[in-house]
């Protein structure tokens, strides 16, 4: 009898409807995302503020360190030049140029203010490095030859671990010997002032520990 001993249906459910819905859902979050998400995302990353309400720093990654570079009280850096980085000169600094007689350097140390925004142009002396500040959700390559620019807004005050992305040695862990100092307006503007000495100058290096 038939009807008491069916045959085995191998196939399963034969309506479809419920694989068409999730086609439909599939094709709605493809078109958020593709339409909406990136389009928003791309111009919330790319779209810089203005350097002049922001805190501008350059950073020339090393084995196995960070060179930080401020503009002074002028706020303009000194010409940089590849052909003049040398042990004692390592961003290539134009030793020439005015603007350069305030700037200053410092090792593994980035000072900034809190709740304004923070423009970093990251480079490298040697390898490829990979400037990584996770609470600031930023990391971006250094890479030697190029100064590729990154931005954040630090909104909490307090001390940040810089760490490197990229295996650049066997003394690749130093890399995390870098911090971010986030700082009231009031305590940035007095380290500033600290910094604006004569000796300070345009022109320095780091010195690898490597070495």
């Amino acid at each position: 009898n038939a009807k008491r001993n069916p045959r085995a249906d191998y196939d399963g459910v034969k309506n479809h409807f419920s694989n068409y819905i999730e086609l439909i859902v599939a094709g709605v979050e493809a078109l958020l995302l593709v339409g909406v998400a990136i389009p928003v995302w791309a111009r919330a990353v790319d779209h810089f503020p203005d350097t002049k309400n922001s805190t501008v720093i350059h950073i020339m990654a090393q084995q196995y360190l960070w060179n930080v570079r401020y503009p002074g009280p002028d706020g303009i850096f000194a010409e940089e030049d590849e052909d003049l980085i040398s042990d004692t000169n390592v961003f290539g600094v134009d030793s020439d140029d005015p603007h350069g007689k305030d700037d200053f350097q410092t090792i593994n140390e980035i000072h900034v203010p809190v709740n304004k925004p923070v423009i970093v142009y990251v480079s490298s002396r040697d390898v490829i490095h990979s400037f990584k500040l996770i609470a600031m959700r930023v990391c971006q390559d250094a890479i030697p030859g190029l100064r590729i620019p990154c931005w954040f807004v630090p909104t909490k005050i307090g001390r940040y671990q810089v760490n490197c992305a990229q295996l650049c040695g066997p003394g690749h862990d130093a890399m995390t010997g870098g911090f971010l100092i986030v700082q009231s307006q009031a305590d940035y503007d007095k380290w500033l002032k600290s910094q604006e000495k004569p000796s300070a100058g345009a022109i320095g290096a780091g010195k690898n520990p490597f070495e």
